[in-house]
């Protein structure tokens, strides 16, 4: 049997979504790791506690990731060097989207004595990575990432399918199964389905005989109570993370944007309507591992833009989505 290796450190350190899709990359590390422990944002901190094999989440707010950056502080660098270095991991994998740079992380890293690093770099990384790796662009983001861990001699354990998933026992659920739910936010402006049409889904699907559960974040209450209006159950700001993963589990689909909870509901295995804008690229970013159907224009003008708000008046990518071809999208799912 191959020794196992000591405190694995895992980083990624943007949003939610992005680290539910890293579940196979920190499952294969945990395989051989004595203990991992996993580097997150302040957006990610919930997911990453959510991850199989995850034993401790470290939180910190990256000035070069988030977006919505705190000013670099010297100060704060220096705390996060020594707190790494008192952890004194055997190595980290520091995991990146396309288009974000793993080199800051790894020079941090580097001086706080970590003495291997992996990860993906297109850039020269000189001596602040042991494995640069590269990848395919149009891999789906679960299959990019544990490509990652595997270049750096990591692998998923007999059994494993490389599949999303998140610990259970989930919270308990107070909904009888069999319910639809509608997720109207989006971290991303470009990536939201305009409300009206949200609203006019819930009526069309409460009008085809579904029960339907409106979710959203604190942020998002008023979001959902107008989308739920007098036909759907509003949930706005009334889950934690865990219980939304519980509720998405007992859903027979599950209709979202490209945005975090679109990544749980496939993570608890529950099929996706995915309202997809094509400002990124689905084949990277689709529901991973669950029957969808993909909703949306796919080759609409802000194809590939990466724009946070829409470039192209009135949303044409995502408005031109009628709440007729949501409820088509659910029977086709509901009854597969």
């Amino acid at each position: 049997m191959t020794a196992r290796r000591g405190t694995v450190l895992v980083a990624r350190l943007d949003n939610a979504g992005d680290v539910l899709l890293q579940g196979p990359l920190v499952r294969a590390v945990a395989h051989r790791a004595e203990r991992v422990v996993f580097l997150a944002g302040p957006a990610g901190a919930e997911a990453a506690a959510l991850l199989p094999g995850v034993d401790e989440v470290w939180t910190w707010a990256c000035p070069w990731i988030l977006g919505d950056p705190p000013p670099v502080d010297p100060a704060d660098l220096a705390a996060f060097t020594e707190r790494v270095r008192a952890l004194a991991p055997v190595e980290a994998v520091v995991s990146t989207s396309f288009h974000q740079s793993p080199l800051p992380l790894a020079l941090l890293l580097r001086a706080a004595g970590v003495p291997r690093i992996s990860a993906i770099s297109v850039d020269y990384p000189g001596s602040l990575l042991d494995v640069r790796h590269r990848v395919d662009d149009d891999l789906p983001e679960p299959e990019r990432a544990l490509s990652l861990a595997r270049a750096a001699g990591f692998d998923l354990p007999d059994g494993d399918d490389g599949g999303l998933a998140v610990r259970r026992p989930l919270p308990p659920n107070p909904h009888e199964r069999g319910y639809v739910v509608l997720h109207p936010g989006a971290s991303v402006p470009a990536r939201a389905w305009p409300a009206q049409r949200c609203a006019e889904a819930v009526g069309a699907l409460a009008d085809a005989g579904h029960r339907v559960l409106v979710t959203g974040g604190p942020g998002e209450r008023s979001l959902t109570a107008a989308v739920a209006g007098t036909r759907g159950t509003d949930l706005g700001g009334a889950t934690t993370l865990p219980e939304m993963a519980a509720v998405l589990d007992g859903a027979a689909a599950v209709v979202v944007g490209n945005t975090g909870p679109a990544h749980l509901a496939a993570a608890v295995g529950t099929p996706v309507v995915s309202l997809f804008s094509p400002v990124v690229p689905a084949v990277r970013w689709a529901p991973y591992g669950v029957p969808t159907v993909l909703l949306g224009d796919q080759d609409a003008p802000c194809r590939l833009s990466r724009a946070r708000e829409c470039p192209v008046p009135g949303h044409p990518c995502l408005a031109s989505v009628t709440a007729a071809d949501v409820v088509a999208a659910v029977e086709k799912l509901v009854s597969a």
